[in-house]
């Protein structure tokens, strides 16, 4: 037992295949793998699917050029300089430039009139809470309610006097002239699995270059004009300058490290990174506010600014890709199961009627093995006013003549069948003999007291099993056992003798054959008749009328027979392929 079991694991099972001569069907297979493995291969050379991959990692720094005179309200004539637009609010691969700006000037601690919101306006010192605030306020209450304007009264508050009045930013933007403005970006980079360092400034850019390059001429200078990239984000500088707004600068590095095919070059991309509409937003644009102090005669003061301004944010990522074997190799096992296309369409065309029906069901009965379930019986019914077989399921309660067929299939002939009993009938004179019963033969008392509902020949006997009650006809009309074909074929004695001679040519002398034998024979010659080659692990059911004439010609000694049984058939065609 031991020894069986290693031998068992020295085995090697492969798939069976079938092969078609054809040559339609073998440039089509040509034709669809040259098709794939054209796919196969633009798309390796196209996303480098033979290369291993690694992540930029990035440093940005920036450096903001340009002065600007703006005149401001109760200011006067201003020059702004990098410290005043940008200098305080740098963060990490970001810049902010200030474009527009609301001025309240000379501010000092007291106490005045709350500047109105939405209407909310007091009558008495009652309508106001003494140290009361919130969000929308300057300052903290004082409880008394005083005059802000001639008609109008609102509540005192501690803060920082006179309060901010203006609410939205002048237009056009005071410093409009930050469009002219220029960044220089640097952009460090490296990509730890090949220990490959890279900066935007390249080798070949000296000073000279860096002075007299520009974005229209050069999509690699690294200095940008802020009007140039807000057009280039799709927005007008004009327009966003006045409530400001977010820029994203992208810079994409997709690097190609491989020796031949070396190239590794940023690409810069702008796109606006806040919603623009007022009407969509609660609070649009970008503005912060920040004071400059003084003290005058002892007293401390200070200047509030809100400003407006664009807010610059620099996005680096990119990849680097170089040549790996091991990548190339696991591209090449993933993309055979593309072929795997090739074999679907072609077996779609031949079992389908594209290709040729014929072919098609020839192809799917040499290549497909169907299984029914152990449970279910199927049987196969022949009718013969139909020239086709019908499968149904065994049903314990309905008539198998009145169920309704699970398909229905052409009939096939068994040439093997066919063939030998061309062979064995032969002329006699004793041929009616053959057919009619001897005299020693008793006739069964319940061959057929009675033509039942279901039968249609006129010629069946009642049964209590339901997969017994079968006729040979769909319609009403002459039944098959008064053919004289039925006689030659399923009861002449001289050809079940031979059939059973010639299955077991060692049997006992043909005289000593007993009746159960030639009754079972003649089953199965009608079987092969009437059905040629039934269906796989399909039951094939005999009609009634058939059974009792063929029992009425070879009967049981004590009048007891099986019923049906289910059983495969086997053609002699199968036989003679050896399959048995």
């Amino acid at each position: 037992m031991p020894c069986c079991r290693l031998r068992a694991l020295c085995q090697y099972e492969t798939n069976k295949l079938v092969r078609i001569q054809s040559v339609r069907l073998g440039s089509l297979k040509w034709s669809l793998n040259g098709a794939i493995l054209l796919f196969i291969c633009i798309m390796m050379l196209w996303n480098r699917k033979y290369q291993e991959f690694d992540l930029v990692v990035s440093s940005v720094t920036t450096k903001v050029k340009g002065v600007a005179q703006a005149p401001l309200p109760e200011v006067g004539n201003m020059v702004w300089d990098e410290v005043d637009y940008s200098g305080p609010w740098k963060g990490k691969n970001t810049f902010f430039v200030v474009t527009n700006a609301i001025v309240t000037k000379n501010q000092k601690q007291g106490k005045c009139a709350q500047v109105p919101l939405k209407g909310r306006f007091c009558h008495t010192d009652k309508d106001c809470e003494k140290g009361a605030w919130d969000q929308q306020k300057h300052g903290i209450q004082t409880g008394s309610c005083v005059k802000f304007d001639l008609s109008k009264k609102t509540c005192e508050v501690s803060a920082w006097c006179p309060i901010e009045t203006r609410s939205t930013p002048p237009r056009p933007a005071l410093l409009a002239a930050a469009e002219n403005f220029t960044v220089l970006i640097k952009n460090n980079i490296r990509f730890p699995a090949f220990n490959y360092i890279r900066r935007n400034i390249l080798p070949e850019m000296n000073d000279a270059y860096l002075r007299n390059c520009h974005r229209g001429n050069d999509s690699l200078c690294p200095i940008f004009r802020l009007g140039d990239i807000v057009r280039e984000a799709g927005e007008r500088f004009s327009e966003m300058s006045v409530e400001g707004g977010v820029i994203g600068i992208l810079i994409k590095w997709d690097c190609n490290l491989d020796r031949l095919m070396q190239r590794c070059l940023p690409r810069y991309s702008f796109k606006r990174l806040d919603e623009k509409e007022s009407n969509k937003t609660l609070y649009p644009g970008l503005n912060f506010r920040f004071a400059k102090y003084n003290t005058v005669n002892g007293v401390e003061e200070r200047t509030l600014y809100k400003a407006f301004g664009i807010r610059f944010d620099v996005m680096v990522f990119g990849q680097a890709g170089k040549f790996s074997f091991i990548q190339l190799i696991i591209y090449i096992g993933s993309t055979l199961s593309y072929y795997a296309l090739t074999t679907i369409l072609i077996d779609w065309l031949i079992v389908t009627s594209c290709y040729s029906a014929e072919v098609g069901q020839n192809y799917s009965e040499r290549k497909v093995e169907s299984i029914q379930d152990q449970v279910k019986c199927i049987l196969c019914v022949s009718y013969i006013d139909e020239n086709n077989l019908r499968l149904v399921k065994r049903s314990q309660k309905k008539s198998l003549q009145v169920i309704k067929p699970m398909s229905v299939q052409p009939r096939k002939e068994d040439p093997g069948h066919l063939r030998a009993i061309l062979c064995l009938l032969q002329p006699s004179d004793d041929t009616n003999d053959d057919v009619q019963p001897s005299l020693g033969k008793k006739t069964d008392p319940n061959a057929k007291p009675h033509r039942p509902a279901w039968c249609m020949c006129d010629s069946c006997a009642p049964s209590s099993l339901p997969e017994e009650e079968l006729c040979c006809r769909r319609t009403e009309g002459t039944c098959i056992t008064s053919s004289p074909l039925f006689g030659q074929l399923v009861l002449r004695r001289s050809l079940l003798e031979a059939v059973l001679l010639y299955q077991d040519p060692l049997s006992p002398s043909v005289k000593k054959l007993q009746t159960a034998a030639l009754r079972h024979c003649a089953y199965r010659e009608y079987i092969s008749w009437r059905f040629g080659v039934p269906p796989n692990d399909t039951h094939p059911a005999i009609p009634s009328c058939c059974v009792w004439r063929i029992r009425r010609e070879y009967p049981s000694p004590d009048g007891q027979y099986s019923g049906f049984r289910p059983v495969k058939m086997t053609s002699m065609q199968a036989c003679e392929n050896g399959e048995l």
